[in-house]
């Protein structure tokens, strides 16, 4: 057996590398963090050949003293924690000690820095793990950090880098990261001498919109939430727009961004009844609480957390984004389809726009100007029919109270055509009612739900395992609304239904109810199932495609998305309305060539 014996300093260092430094995107991770810790409120950042031939970062912090230079590269020598007592309270992005000493063992690294106040500054080298001597220097203000053929002596380690364009697509994620957790902060970017991001310093919404871009921003809904030590803030995707790949997916804790499973799952669980299922989540959410309750220290390189109570921050953040996405049509911002693309609105030729904003005049027999304009004569003498009944007054299409407007029409029996004060509303009838009933059954679950009993009993034919659930599970069809008792061996009877679904087919959905009975059993379809079976029973009482709707079903419809939550996306998350603006629509007419 070989003897056993200490390692020496350098290989020490090396083995730390690949742990710190596994590739150009950790080792500039790193010189970020270094720079903020030392209060820098500009960073320049400039990177060759992905990183693997140069790291730069240049910041306008508070710089090192002449005497700390050599300190820097040392094992495990830091200004951030001095006792075992610090170590509950990490306050700082970096604390380790580790960083720079297992760069400097794998590269030829380079400081200068001029500390605020010194009236010089000072240089040391390092290459490969061997330290120069201290030297004077040119630099006006802050610290100076070169980074060049990170290693250049461990080609073990090298060999395992990617491509100069998946290196850089790394380095380009992790200014990105650290970008957008300090938003306060102006920040450059430079690849190859091509000069690509000038970041000012303009806070968290300037920030998203720079590097995630307007469309991410347009369909975001913010998110602000606290309770006692927790504070979440940022923006949350609304699920119809929600990316079919990956999509943005950053959370900051105090400032740190972090990859850690509680908090994912509590994001997963607030999308879950409100995503469709080929889609991703995208959010930028910021996570502040006292550094006390969270453990940083679980990882070299820090993205891995651990909460003193996960519990409780899982459930604050599941449900601030649950409230943050349950927003009714009335609060959310009408998004047009330019808005979706990113694009300029055109321009909306004069007479165009006053038509859009010219109040509709309503009398007690008639519908609305646009009506008479739309429909002619035929409105002035008969007025505008609902059905055999003449659709009441409404209100002005420009109502910023109604936000999905007034309808117009129905098209091909499936969707809704609306006029608001933007544009054009299209609605996806059967989504949009699916989603309304499928919240009122939410809401009537925490209590008892209202039974409506039907005059005459509905007698279907079922098969034996049927009236076995039937019979089984009286209880649970009955905490769901339902009465349905035997009639024999082979019929079953539908006496009461949930009062909210009362124009659905009574048997159909019983039948629904039962075949989920039989599948997962009556106390699973009440716990780990109910929201499935919800959908379900709503999905089965929805107004179905293609039937006929008035102008007077058609309002009450939209009122009652502009009331309900998550009335955007139906219960698989596809969206329920879009709206066309009027832009949109005189581009598609190449209107104001």
């Amino acid at each position: 057996m070989a003897a056993i014996r200490p390692l020496p300093d350098l290989l020490i260092n090396q083995i730390a590398a690949g742990e710190v430094v596994e590739r150009p995107a950790a080792a500039l991770k790193e010189l970020i963090e270094n720079a903020l810790d030392a209060g820098a409120t500009q960073i320049d950042v400039d990177v060759a050949a992905g990183g693997t031939r140069r790291l730069r970062v240049a910041d306008n912090g508070a710089g090192i003293e002449r005497e700390d230079l050599p300190l820097t590269v040392a094992r495990h020598a830091t200004s951030k924690i001095a006792t075992v007592l610090d170590l509950d309270a990490i306050a700082t992005l970096g604390f380790r000690g580790e960083a720079l000493a297992s760069m400097a063992a794998v590269s030829r690294l380079a400081i200068a820095s001029r500390a605020a106040s010194q009236p010089h500054a000072w240089r040391i080298e390092v290459e490969g793990g061997s330290v120069g001597p201290v030297t004077p220097a040119a630099l006006a203000a802050g610290t100076t950090v070169t980074l060049e053929d990170l290693f250049f002596n461990t080609p073990a380690r090298r060999k395992f880098l990617r491509t100069e364009a998946t290196e850089w697509a790394q380095c380009d994620e992790a200014f990105r990261r650290q970008a957008l957790a300090h938003a306060d902060v102006g920040f450059t970017l430079t690849h190859n001498g091509r000069a690509l991001r000038r970041l000012q310093g303009g806070g968290r919404r300037a920030r998203i919109d720079e590097l995630l871009g307007e469309p991410f921003a347009v369909h975001a809904t913010p998110v602000d939430a606290s309770a006692g030590e927790l504070e979440l803030t940022g923006v949350a995707v609304r699920p119809a727009y929600a990316a079919d790949g990956p999509g943005a997916q950053y959370v900051f804790v105090n400032g740190r961004f972090v990859r850690d499973r509680v908090l994912l799952h509590a994001l997963r669980e607030a999308y879950r009844d409100v995503l469709h299922h080929d889609r991703q989540p995208a959010y930028v959410l910021w996570l502040t609480l006292d550094p006390r309750r969270v453990d940083v220290n679980v990882h070299p390189q820090k993205t891995e957390i651990r909460f003193r109570d996960s519990g409780a921050v899982h459930q604050f953040v599941r449900h601030a984004v649950e409230r943050a996405l349950a927003t009714t049509a009335a609060e959310q911002p009408a998004v047009s389809a330019s808005e979706r693309l990113g694009l300029a609105a055109a321009r909306i030729p004069p007479r165009v726009a006053e038509l859009a904003m010219e109040p509709a005049a309503t009398t007690s027999a008639y519908g609305p100007g646009f009506y008479r304009r739309l429909f002619g004569e035929r409105a002035g003498v008969a007025g505008v029919r609902d059905g055999d009944r003449a659709a009441p007054a409404i209100a002005s299409a420009d109502d910023d109270v109604h936000p999905l407007g007034f309808a117009l029409a129905q098209l091909h029996g499936i969707y809704i055509l609306a006029q608001n004060r933007s544009g054009l509303v299209l609605v996806d009838m059967h989504a949009a009612h699916e989603r309304i009933v499928y919240e009122r059954l939410k809401a009537q679950m925490g209590s008892s739900v209202p039974v409506q009993p039907l005059l005459v009993p509905v007698v279907f034919a079922a098969d034996p395992l049927e009236v076995a659930a039937a019979t089984d599970h009286a209880d649970v069809l009955a905490s769901l609304g339902f009465e349905v008792s035997p009639l024999g061996a082979a019929t079953l009877a539908v006496r009461g239904v949930p009062a909210a679904l009362d124009d659905a087919d009574p048997a159909t959905l019983a039948r629904a109810v039962l075949h989920e009975m039989r599948e997962f059993g009556g106390s699973d379809v009440l716990d780990s199932r109910r929201d499935e079976l919800l959908a379900t029973m709503a999905c089965h009482a929805a107004v179905r495609a293609h039937r006929s709707l008035g102008i007077t079903e058609m309002n009450a419809l939209l009122r009652e998305m502009e009331a309900t939550e998550r009335a955007g996306q139906c219960n698989h998350g596809r969206p329920t309305w879009y709206q066309l603006s009027l832009a949109d629509l005189d581009r598609l007419f190449m209107r104001g060539r």
